[in-house]
């Protein structure tokens, strides 16, 4: 069912800084700010030759992000991004082990512009998955 590794998604306390880290100390190409309302983000993504490293930011009181980095005010490891050929057929068999999908089952168009679902991560040894379909 998994593909590759698409990304790893660390959650900033601010962008600018981040995006400086990446950049201008390690040396990384890093993309424009891209803002998501629908996911109550920003985001931005380093290129690395084998995947990216996406940046989070909240984007609003209420993202997701924001409660993340309450618990985390330094930032850390926000999700792992794994990539499906077919998003609804790996939903359907995750579920059909138990596993839990986060919302309502629908996928959500990402940041890439294609599907994505999240899955539980008390499923997933503390980890947060996301699917992406290629």
């Amino acid at each position: 069912m998994l593909g590759r590794v698409n990304h790893v998604a660390i959650a900033v306390p601010d962008m600018e800084k981040g995006i400086a880290a990446y950049r201008d100390t390690l040396g990384a190409t890093v993309s424009e700010v891209q803002k998501l309302p629908e996911h109550g983000v920003s985001v931005v993504f380093v290129e690395l030759p084998n995947t990216k490293v996406e940046l989070l930011e909240p984007l609003g009181e209420n993202s997701p992000i924001a409660a993340f980095l309450e618990k985390n005010p330094s930032g850390g490891m926000h999700h792992i991004c794994y990539e499906v050929e077919d998003i609804l057929a790996a939903r359907d068999q995750l579920k059909a082990t138990g596993a839990r999908v986060l919302g309502d089952g629908t996928p959500k168009i990402g940041a890439h512009g294609k599907p994505v679902l999240f899955l539980h991560p008390k499923d997933f040894f503390g980890t947060l998955i996301e699917l992406e379909q290629v």
